[in-house]
């Protein structure tokens, strides 16, 4: 197997949020738009798929209709380095979505994303687990994650 391609089903936004997605992120960019024919199911003419690049990643954006939405049940997660890129993406991709907990949003298109600082991992993984668990207790009562919040939870203990 080469490489996986997620697919994400929109009702017809699928051209937009590639865009947005794309705008958002370094080395990104949009491959392919195919349209609809005759034969349906959409609209001839109409954008069916978006092949675009997060990154090194590919992935493909169908406006499949409305019969599918989105659930937190899958969701992208963007590691980022330090706090300016936090809130970065944070503002960002939760702009006309809904800010949720522990770094989760849903934006616009109701696609769910998880913006977490690489130090989270870290400090999760000490073997001292009284450390991790302050880590833990302090995560959960924050909505965009807070570095230096986390990492005083991990100093106290």
């Amino acid at each position: 197997m080469d490489k996986l391609t997620l697919c994400l089903w929109f009702d017809n936004q699928a051209e937009e949020a590639a865009k947005f997605y794309t705008s958002l992120f370094t080395n990104s960019k949009i491959d392919k738009i195919t349209y609809y024919g005759d034969e349906g199911p959409g609209r001839k003419g109409t954008v069916m798929t978006v092949i675009f690049h997060l990154g090194d990643q590919e992935y493909m954006g169908l406006n499949g209709g409305p019969e599918y939405k989105f659930t937190p049940a899958i969701s992208l997660m963007v590691y980022c380095q330090d706090q300016a890129e936090v809130d970065y993406y944070w503002e960002r991709l939760s702009e006309g979505g809904e800010k949720n907990v522990c770094g989760w949003l849903t934006d616009k298109y109701g696609v769910s994303w998880q913006v977490l600082p690489t130090l989270l991992g870290e400090l999760m993984a000490d073997k001292d687990a009284r450390k991790a668990q302050n880590v833990m207790h302090a995560m959960l009562q924050m909505t965009k994650l807070d570095i230096a919040g986390l990492q005083a939870a991990y100093d106290q203990a």
